[in-house]
């Protein structure tokens, strides 16, 4: 008897040393990036964008993120899958550009003029805000999701 109590109590002691598996809690991020944004019923993202869609997505994702209009964001131009783009800057009169690129429904973007290696790079890391577009027709709609999971109000555009 002595013995059992020996061999239940040392069972009991080493199912306890085992390591617990902690499940990793998704940024929001990771979560806005995991979740997909249209549905069998709503417009959505056509399996390969036209150079003309392109040009608009990435238009309307840039005055998004940028704060301009539309009508601001001038495309200057496509290498490949890749538009740059400028617009007027709003404190000093110069010109900011950028590149943008599409990702299934992701925006994304890079300075195109920036001076350091931390800023010349793909706005895609986790602490970067994601932005995503709907295409239906010839309108954009933006949206964008900060890195706390914030919602910034969606902006629509006409390309």
């Amino acid at each position: 008897m002595r013995a059992a109590a020996v061999i239940a109590m040392t069972a009991l002691t080493l199912a306890a040393c085992g390591e617990r598996a902690e499940t990793a809690v998704p940024t929001p991020v990771e979560t806005v990036s995991a979740t997909t944004s249209a549905s069998d019923a709503e417009a959505g993202v056509p399996a390969v964008l036209t150079a003309d869609q392109l040009r608009s997505v990435c238009q309307a994702g840039l005055a998004a993120i940028h704060g301009q209009g539309v009508s601001d964001i001038q495309i200057d131009g496509l290498e490949g899958r890749v538009v740059n783009a400028s617009w007027r800057a709003p404190v000093d009169g110069g010109r900011r550009r950028a590149q943008c690129r599409v990702d299934g429904d992701l925006v994304t973007w890079k300075p195109a003029d920036a001076t350091g290696p931390d800023e010349n790079r793909w706005m895609n890391q986790a602490g970067d805000p994601v932005t995503r577009f709907v295409l239906d027709g010839e309108t954009v709609t933006i949206k964008q999701t900060l890195p706390d999971g914030g919602a910034v109000a969606d902006d629509q555009g006409r390309g």
